[in-house]
């Protein structure tokens, strides 16, 4: 009896030994060896999965050394385009997951009490890459601390006393700035092309110009004016500046307690745009037409991030008890409210009557009826 004809894509284990035992003696060298392999296939099989699988599941190695100096290298002193504000100060950025830290008002606020170091569309160069622990720092033009030379740290001594060999600048205060990205408990193996799809946030290592690095951080619509350089009513300086460049006169005014300032753009027998400012927003678009016809545009027409105020209307805090003061013991202040603990306003105490001298009228020192001769 021949054996059925079955497909060898289809053939499985339990169908080799079914032919194996129905048609090959047992004692066939062929028989055996089939019965090995059936027995090995599915351990087999299930180690390659398992393997596989905790291959898939293992964490990524630490960066090696020859990785490290080979970022440090590939890194330092490179030109990048920014993609968003760096304030100056000790306080710089953080990215983890894609996310820049801080951001929004806080950010502002940092801008706001310390000056930009650099904003988006600018140019800057890394001149620090720092691998350590579980993040890699990224100073950029210098850094926020100014680092002086090894020989700047010479002195000679002499009768007079010490003095540097070589003193620094005084008046070189640094302006730069840094960015911290963090990895989960250590740096893992990077590659300079991973590192600088994490880096996208905050750096553009593509961008062959400042406007192609700018126009990714604005918003859509932002972006479609300036590269049509138009204006739109509540856009920026900045923005303006990127969509119509610097504007060739500027006037400033005053209509009643409000203060603007009017950027124009062309001379007649062309079209004229007065664009106005009231601090860093534009209000109002005014375009006169060579054909004299006037078009005014004062309604929002686009919605930026408010800015915070550096400072806010609150109710004073209380004085604390113990407060110092150049009183001296027992002195109070005129305005004092707590002079006169019956009222709850700041009314100073009355003053007592002059005591008049000897031998006159008016009244006793201790406020009773006169005492002096009829």
């Amino acid at each position: 009896m021949s054996a059925p004809r079955v497909s060898p894509i289809g053939w499985t284990a339990g169908a080799i030994m079914e032919i194996v035992c129905r048609d090959i003696p047992m004692r066939s060298h062929l028989a055996w060896a089939l019965l090995v392999l059936w027995a090995i296939l599915p351990s087999a099989t299930a180690s390659g999965q398992t393997s596989a699988a905790q291959k898939s599941s293992a964490p990524p190695p630490h960066i090696s050394n020859k990785t490290r100096l080979d970022l440090i290298r590939t890194f330092d002193a490179e030109l990048v385009y920014i993609r968003t504000p760096f304030p100056m100060g000790k306080k710089g950025l953080t990215v983890k997951d894609g996310v820049t830290s801080p951001s929004g008002p806080e950010l502002e606020m940092l801008m706001a009490t310390w000056g930009p170091s650099v904003k988006p569309g600018d140019q800057a160069r890394i001149t620090a890459v720092d691998v350590k622990g579980d993040h890699i720092r990224f100073e950029i033009n210098g850094g926020p601390i100014k680092r002086q030379k090894w020989y700047q740290h010479l002195q000679v001594g002499g009768n007079g006393g010490t003095a540097p060999i070589a003193p620094s600048d005084s008046n070189a205060n640094p302006r730069g700035s840094f960015v911290d990205l963090e990895f989960d408990h250590y740096v893992p193996e990077l590659t300079p092309v991973e590192l600088k799809q994490l880096l996208h946030p905050v750096f553009d290592f593509d961008a062959k110009s400042a406007v192609e690095a700018y126009l990714e951080t604005v918003p859509p619509k932002v972006k479609e004016a300036i590269q049509n350089h138009q204006v739109l009513v509540g856009m920026n300086r900045e923005m303006v500046v990127y969509s119509k460049g610097r504007a060739p006169k500027k006037i400033r005014e005053k209509d009643g307690e409000v203060e603007y300032e009017d950027w124009i753009y062309g001379e007649p027998p062309q079209d004229v745009d007065f664009i106005r400012f009231v601090g860093d927003e534009v209000t109002r678009v005014e375009t006169m037409k060579v054909s004299g016809e006037k078009i005014v545009r004062t309604e929002r027409e686009v919605e930026l991030a408010p800015k915070p105020s550096l400072a806010e209307t609150s109710e004073p805090a209380a004085r604390p008890v113990n407060a110092p003061s150049l009183r001296r013991p027992g002195e109070e202040l005129p305005n004092d409210p707590t002079a006169n603990p019956r009222s709850g306003n700041a009314a100073p105490l009355p003053l007592p009557p002059p005591t008049p001298p000897p031998g006159q009228g008016g009244g006793s020192p201790t406020g009773g009826p006169p005492t002096g001769p009829k």
